[in-house]
């Protein structure tokens, strides 16, 4: 059975919050939001865990679509490349606001716009990248989440170690077009040689590299896949990874928590919840006033590792069992 978290407690939250949303709308004015996303959306409904989280947010401080709130999406549909063009196509809407999935997604915003608020949620590392002054004093029209973790890299290169004691050579998906991936990938490979492990860099520049970059992987000869999720090696592609890898019999590990629900083996990385609920309230906050440029850029809390037991039966691995203590959910 499947261990799965619940939104009823978030979606009947956001219903009580209905005469909030009633005091917001005696103003009379629609707020614009723009969402500015990669990859093709979900739909935006309160029954998708992500856009449910968002939305009953949003209506928990006043503010409801179809009433006094508007989303207005922009989808690249997994070309990045278009993002710039999109970005500018909300700014002369115009919209109240721009929430941002991923760094192109910031940058595209950013270049096309110095007035209107932009909220990350999340970028990678908005500092390194230029996009805030800093953490605690963004300065600007950017805030919102950071996935700012350094020591992120080499957790996911130990647990990989621990579930799979004998690899020798792990293979690194990543995409090269990325500066800030960069980074990530050279923390990895120090976490690797730190505890004995050669490793395989395994590059991606768009989508269309992925199925090309896997058989790299089978030819690598690698015991393992570690892959570092970015606007290019998003959601969309965790399944298609997943199969791969229950196919090839290799061991698996990516740091957002939807890869072990999408059948990866083992995931580890900031709650997607927790941060999606949070970006509503820098929305929230911003709609009712504040300055993006003080609000302080917030940096992951929470961290959830979610190993997925089938796909281990199924490529013939045990998890010990104190790793599988270590879960906050496991999936049989």
């Amino acid at each position: 059975m499947t261990t799965r978290r619940a939104f009823i407690s978030t979606l009947a939250g956001g219903l009580l919050a209905v005469p909030l949303a009633a005091e917001a709308q005696e103003t009379g004015k629609v707020y614009r939001i723009g969402y500015l996303i990669t990859s093709v959306p979900p739909p935006p409904r309160l029954e998708h865990p992500y856009w449910g989280r968002f939305l009953s947010g949003l209506r928990n401080l006043g503010y409801v679509e179809g009433q006094n709130l508007r989303l207005e999406i922009r989808s690249a549909h997994g070309a990045p490349e278009r993002l710039p063009t999109l970005a500018v196509e909300l700014v002369r809407l115009p919209v109240d606001v721009i929430v941002t999935i991923g760094d192109s997604a910031v940058r595209a915003a950013k270049q096309a716009t110095s007035t209107i608020p932009i909220v990350m949620m999340p970028s990678g590392d908005p500092v390194a990248a230029g996009y805030v002054a800093s953490l605690a004093r963004p300065g600007g029209n950017v805030t919102g989440l950071a996935w700012m973790s350094p020591e992120l890299s080499g957790k996911l290169v130990q647990m990989l170690r621990d579930a799979v004691p004998a690899a020798r050579r792990v293979a690194i998906l990543w995409n090269a077009a990325n500066p800030l991936k960069a980074l990530d990938f050279d923390r990895t490979v120090r976490a690797a040689q730190a505890l004995g492990l050669m490793t395989s860099s395994i590059e991606v520049r768009a989508p269309s590299d992925l199925e090309p970059a896997l058989k790299l992987i089978t030819r690598s000869k690698a015991d393992a896949l570690l892959t570092l999720v970015d606007e290019v090696l998003s959601p969309l592609i965790f399944p298609r990874v997943a199969a791969f890898a229950i196919k090839q019999q290799l061991p698996s590990i990516l740091g957002e928590p939807g890869y072990a629900e999408a059948g990866g083996l083992i995931a580890y990385g900031p709650s997607i919840l927790d941060v999606v609920s949070r970006g509503a309230t820098f929305v929230g906050k911003i709609l009712k006033g504040a300055h993006p440029g003080d609000l302080p850029v917030e940096q992951p809390a929470r961290f959830v590792l979610i190993i997925n037991l089938r796909t281990a039966k199924a490529i013939g691995l045990t998890i010990p069992p104190e790793m599988l203590g270590r879960a906050d959910e496991v999936i049989q």
